[in-house]
């Protein structure tokens, strides 16, 4: 059993902790906005259709885990749609404004994280575009 936890623990260790924090961020966002949604400040008593904005975050999940670049490269531009929603309801008040201040802070860390992730994958695609037209 501690044999395998040690494997288990190594392999999550050796992915890119830019990758590790992004996969954080969306688990722990999807988990805020369904929170949110439902029982912390629910628009309407008992809950609201809101509480599906989560899902597509679930979508995105498995794909940044396993490191796929066209996933990260639609996820960073599906989060920025998080980053403007706690942007907006930042201006109400009480519960809400702290669960937008959260959303918010989130988004913006998935977000960088998963620039930073892609950012030398980028790089070496275009150095490698530049080789083969110089070849050519």
């Amino acid at each position: 059993m501690t044999h395998q936890l040690s494997i288990m623990m190594k392999k999550i260790l050796d992915k890119n902790p830019f990758q590790l924090i992004a996969t954080a961020a969306f688990i722990d966002l999807f988990i805020l906005c369904v929170c949110w949604e439902w029982f912390i400040s629910p628009l309407r008593p008992g809950g609201s259709w809101l509480i599906l904005k989560g899902i597509p975050l679930l979508f995105a999940i498995p794909g940044i885990w396993r490191g796929q670049v066209y996933t990260m490269q639609w996820a960073s531009m599906l989060i920025l749609f998080y980053v403007m929603e706690g942007l907006v309801r930042i201006l109400e008040t009480g519960t809400n404004f702290w669960m937008a201040l959260l959303e918010t802070i989130l988004a913006t860390i998935g977000f960088i994280c998963l620039l930073m992730y892609l950012k030398p994958i980028k790089k070496a695609a275009k150095s490698q575009k530049k080789k083969l037209e110089a070849s050519q």
